[in-house]
């Protein structure tokens, strides 16, 4: 259905916060641009997300739309009129045929994410042979076979227009039957909306990277450190994280702060509204259309099984949440029991807001939204720098050009036999990097380009013993860093 703009509600004051985390349900027509003067039906319509265009020939049409999530007015790039845009059925086996017209100011792209094709029909513009995309005006013909099946999405490849609304997800019903069963089938599009022009979130992100981060460290917490740890204690691992020029509360470039993370196209002030008849198994394909949030999605009181990911099907397993990732897809199935609503939970991975939606029997029902987790804290694990202890080894370090340009060289033999001198303070520096390098004159350049050991000195995962092995990597300007001793990290 196609979203209309509606000035909203007059004499109503909301603040941005509370849209985002939800709590306005006052304001749920503001937030969705409706006007109370519209049909509960119409209300309720708008609440189920996008329409579901079916077949093997589509019309697209690529259009600036009035929009407020907010309170404020916004202009967001339409599909249809549609923001998330139609969701696109398909048959495996058929050839589809899309017309795509750009009625915008600038050119334009269609991407079928995940989509086996022709890559003259990949629609990255520049990239894809022949294709430098549509320009204003214009109308460009994607034809290709479809020879797989699953959940998928499209997005525009141009410029910032994504994240302005230009998403929407695919659904390629396949020729064989599918290894499970079900009654009903909904999408679930998870996005993040700004009110800021892309150009400005994207300019600030290349002037301080954690503009939008309001969960750094603070002195309070800083003293609560010394005082529990000690000074030396708070500086080892403090040091570690200064020095490496990282944040261990560095988990989003941007959040909550400016994003509304929408569910379907609705804000988490109302939700988006799945029905179902009761005894009815339900299957739910997520699609994360976001520009940069992954999300933790749970639905309290049911399990979910997946039995798909990114379009192929997974032996299925049952969890009590998963994490998604910037365009992903996961099918997962659900059972509700009894006559009650349940809240589809999905908070931003840095807990600075979240999407929700209602699965009810019927649409009166509302069920308890469940409060944000708390926010994470990185440890050196999760960056891949734990040091194994038990082995002694310090693979995980960072032997950069900083740490080795502190070393003095021309007082220890770095020979393969001298690697475990106390000189160096216990640190093993794999052969292979200390392999030609002219300790004499500290030839760092050299050092830079040197090759990195094929084989790493952790254990490759949970239960085995077996090294770590990597690609040889020439070591250079090009190469932040790398993980010495890499883990395996699922558990």
């Amino acid at each position: 259905m196609s979203k209309v703009f509606v000035p909203p509600l007059t004499g109503v004051s909301l603040s941005r916060r509370r849209f985002v985390q939800g709590l306005a349900a006052g304001g749920a027509l503001l937030g969705m641009g409706l006007n109370p003067g519209i049909s509960r039906a119409e209300q309720l319509r708008a609440r189920m997300g996008p329409q579901v265009l079916s077949g093997s020939r589509f019309d697209l049409n690529y259009s600036p739309m009035p929009i407020n999530f907010t309170g404020k007015h916004r202009f967001a790039t339409a599909i249809n009129g549609s923001v998330p845009a139609p969701v696109l059925r398909w048959k495996e086996g058929e050839t589809v045929t899309l017309n795509v017209t750009n009625n915008l100011a600038e050119d334009t792209s269609i991407h079928w994410h995940g989509i086996i094709l022709p890559s003259s029909q990949d629609g990255v513009p520049n990239i894809s042979d022949g294709f430098k995309g549509i320009p204003p005006g214009e109308t460009f013909t994607y034809r290709f076979p479809l020879i797989q099946n699953g959940t998928y999405w499209y997005h525009s490849h141009s410029g910032f227009q994504e994240q302005t609304g230009a998403y929407g997800a695919i659904i390629v019903d396949p020729k064989e039957p599918e290894p499970f069963s079900y009654d009903r089938d909904y999408v679930v599009v998870l996005s993040d909306w700004s009110d800021e022009d892309p150009n400005a979130v994207y300019a600030k992100l290349k002037k301080l990277s954690h503009y939008y981060n309001f969960r750094e460290r603070t002195v309070g917490e800083a003293m609560a450190e010394i005082e529990e740890k000690g000074w030396s204690g708070f500086w080892a691992d403090r040091g570690m994280w200064n020095e490496m020029r990282m944040s261990d509360r560095d988990i989003s470039d941007v959040t909550g702060y400016t994003y509304t993370f929408l569910m379907n196209g609705v804000t988490p002030a109302d939700g988006w509204l799945g029905l179902f008849k009761r005894g009815e198994r339900i299957k739910l394909r997520f699609v994360n259309a976001a520009a940069m949030t992954f999300f933790d999605v749970r639905i309290p009181g049911l399990k979910m099984t997946v039995v798909a990911s990114d379009g192929q099907y997974v032996e299925p397993v049952s969890v009590d949440e998963f994490r998604i990732g910037v365009a992903e897809t996961y099918d997962v199935l659900v059972e509700p029991h009894g006559d009650r609503a349940y809240t589809v939970f999905a908070q931003a991975i840095d807990r600075s807001g979240y999407a929700r939606g209602t699965l009810a029997p019927d649409a009166s029902l509302v069920a308890e939204v469940p409060g944000l987790d708390p926010a994470p804290i990185l440890s050196h694990g999760d960056m891949g720098m734990a040091m194994d202890h038990s082995m002694h080894d310090m693979g995980g370090m960072d032997h950069s050009q900083q740490n080795m340009a502190r070393m003095d060289h021309s007082q220890h033999d770095m020979s393969a036999k001298e690697e475990s001198k106390p000189a160096m303070g216990g640190m093993k520096c794999g052969a292979a990097v200390m392999a030609g390098m002219d300790h004499s004159q500290h030839d760092l350049a050299a050092m830079g380009q040197a090759k990195r050991s094929t084989m790493g000195s952790g254990r490759a995962g949970y239960g085995s013993a077996r090294p770590v092995s990597y690609d040889e990597v020439r070591m250079g300007p090009q190469v932040d860093m790398l993980a010495d001793a890499a883990r395996y990290r699922l558990d």
